[in-house]
């Protein structure tokens, strides 16, 4: 049996979805099993990583294990969910496990470093017995339903960075390889780095998705100090906010193509397009 933790989320989501399909059992994690709307074949579990005995319940008897959280960073001492996550599957005796991590995990020396390194060593380290793989992937495409409310209500959106370009990457595609992990041993100890297969910026993207839904969307770009003091007022910590800005704004990493996803794949990424169309119901209400 194989849990999927963050099983509502844009990959965990894909995921059971996908061994669903695939025949294999599948427990879905989530804080609230009851609102989860899940394929058929999938088991809901309540999981709370603030809850060890939650977790200790959600990850008995599986053998198979997909790791993410959506804590954010700077909003513990470390990343503590993580951890409790990682000592929940070794208490389980999972024996594969998917870790959903960053692009750059762990590279540098700024608190989004510092947390992902120390998230990441929780699974690869030695002592556990498992066979464990990294996804790193950079943006991902379902970002851009973040402004689905606004094209709710307009044509317009206010989009912070609009010119930073990314290789954003279909969450279906991560969902796909972590499938794999999963079920053969083929990327047991394997880290993998990960990229769509354009570099568009999201006001590429918003172009694109309006020739999609067939409407003249317009972009209104957000200077970057409003987005710094946007990040502020959501709650981010100073030190991650100066941490986003430099990275941001000082580097461009993240709009490389990287060539491992369509190798692993077999097949060429899903470009932005082939994601809008997929998912082009969700800007309409």
């Amino acid at each position: 049996m194989i849990l999927v933790t963050g099983a509502t989320g844009h990959v965990g989501g894909e995921l059971v979805r996908r061994l669903t399909a695939a025949g294999e059992p599948v427990r879905a994690m989530t804080r609230r099993p009851a609102e989860a709307r899940l394929p058929d074949g999938a088991e809901a579990v309540h999981g709370d990583a603030d809850d060890p005995a939650s977790l200790d319940a959600a990850f008995a008897g599986a053998d198979g294990a997909f790791l993410m959280s959506a804590q954010g960073v700077g909003t513990a001492p470390g990343p503590t969910h993580d951890l409790a996550l990682a000592r929940a599957a070794a208490r389980a005796g999972v024996r594969r496990l998917v870790k959903l991590s960053v692009l750059d995990a762990g590279a540098g020396t700024d608190v989004i470093a510092r947390w992902h390194a120390e998230a990441e060593s929780a699974v690869t380290d030695p002592s556990r017995d498992w066979a464990w793989t990294l996804l790193r992937p950079g943006r991902f495409m379902s970002n851009a339903l973040q402004w689905a409310g606004q094209l709710r209500a307009g044509d317009e959106v206010a989009v912070p960075f609009a010119d930073r370009p990314a290789a954003s990457v279909d969450p279906a595609d991560l969902a796909e390889l972590a499938a794999r992990a999963l079920t053969t041993d083929e990327h047991a100890g394997a880290t993998y780095e990960l990229s769509g297969p354009q570099s568009l910026t999201p006001a590429d993207e918003l172009s694109v998705l309006g020739t999609v839904l067939g409407r003249e969307l317009r972009l209104r770009p957000v200077p970057s100090d409003a987005a710094r003091s946007g990040m502020s007022r959501y709650g981010f910590p100073p030190e991650v906010v100066d941490a986003i800005m430099r990275r941001t704004l000082e580097s461009d990493r993240g709009a490389e193509v990287l060539p491992a996803l369509p190798e692993l794949l077999g097949r060429p990424a899903r470009t932005f397009e082939e994601w809008a169309k997929a998912h082009a119901g969700e800007f309409a209400g």
